[in-house]
């Protein structure tokens, strides 16, 4: 990234050296005494800066613990919010706060409620993936590197309410053969998008290349079936969060690896492994909503305090508790974000 101009300037469009930008950035993080945090989606230069760089599970430990008291949450809403809950005196920030979620838009708290009366004595999991009040109304929250961990601890006799990911709940309810799971029927516009048919065509194209899929993507399962039908090795089609596909690329031995996830996560696995090849098995799987994340944002955020993310005190304390239970739940488990 040394050699790249960036726009600093929303405004006069003025490109500027990455060094300058990057001094800038860390002169008002010291000023203000704001940690960086980045998800893998994020864009490069995002992803560089940032203090830490991870999945959903990740950043939610780091927000739990982190020193300084600004947070600045390169990520979507949901996500800002949920560093807010777990540290709630702390300030936190999000560089542009439009940058919404098409999954996390899929489910209310009225909806959950409602859903909640209609199965009296289940648990309640929910992904990560959605906003504060949907968290308070929730019993453990999950995301898809624990998941299966998260769904494998509660007692086989309590129905579950999964919630608000088909995909990752279909993952979560194969993998543990669970009858007595009930699957909201939401997903990721982005990872939906990423469709059996694309993969069956790439796989054909790339017959020796690995499978890295997300559990968010509409292809998770006929990459399942493929792998079953002997098109692809089954060893070699990997369900895996984003923090297991840098695990896995660090150890893969393959030339090429497919990834079936948004773009933004192929930087990562390159710097995990500049010797291999990764390539999205769909290139326009690109979420505009953690790409309004922008270099020039960023500056404006740390500048100028924008823009700030409230949760209600009753909200959080009541969200924070599935949170928390997600967190404690052992490790991040390589196949599950």
């Amino acid at each position: 990234m040394s050699d790249s101009t960036i726009l600093a300037d929303g405004t006069s469009g003025v490109p500027i050296r990455y060094e300058q930008w990057a001094h800038e950035v860390r002169a008002l993080a010291k000023e203000r005494d704001a940690a960086i945090l980045a998800h893998n989606y994020q864009l490069p230069e995002i992803q560089d800066i940032a203090d830490h760089v991870g999945d959903s599970l990740a950043l939610s430990r780091v927000a739990a613990k982190v020193e300084q008291s600004t947070i600045v949450f390169c990520g979507v809403h949901f996500m800002a919010e949920t560093a807010k809950i777990l540290s709630y005196d702390k300030t936190v920030l999000i560089p542009d706060k439009r940058a919404g979620c098409s999954l996390a838009d899929t489910i209310t708290a009225d909806q959950l409620r409602a859903w909640k009366a209609e199965y009296p004595g289940a648990v309640v999991v929910s992904y990560v993936n959605t906003t504060a009040a949907v968290k308070a109304e929730t019993d453990i929250c999950c995301t898809s590197s624990n998941a299966v961990d998260v769904v494998a601890s509660i007692p086989a006799d309590r129905p579950v309410l999964f919630c608000p990911d088909q995909f990752l709940g279909a993952h979560v309810q194969r993998s543990l053969q669970r009858e007595n799971m009930h699957i909201w029927l939401g997903e990721c516009h982005v990872h939906a998008g990423i469709n059996g048919a694309e993969l069956k065509q790439r796989v054909m194209a790339e017959p020796d290349a690995e499978l890295f899929i997300h559990p968010e993507c509409g292809c998770a399962t006929s990459a399942l079936y493929l792998a079953g039908a002997g098109v692809v090795p089954a060893e070699r089609t990997k369900i895996l969060s984003t923090s297991g596909m840098i695990e896995a690329a660090r150890n893969t031995t393959a030339s090429k690896v497919l990834v079936a996830t948004e773009t933004g996560m192929i930087y990562q696995l390159n710097k995990a492994n500049p010797l291999v090849i990764f390539e999205p098995v769909n290139p326009a799987a690109v979420c505009k909503y953690m790409k309004m994340i922008t270099p020039a944002k960023l500056v404006r955020s740390l500048r100028d305090g924008t823009d700030e993310v409230d949760v209600p005190r009753d909200i959080a304390d009541r969200a924070r508790l599935s949170v928390e239970r997600m967190i404690a739940i052992g490790k991040p488990s390589r196949t599950g974000e």
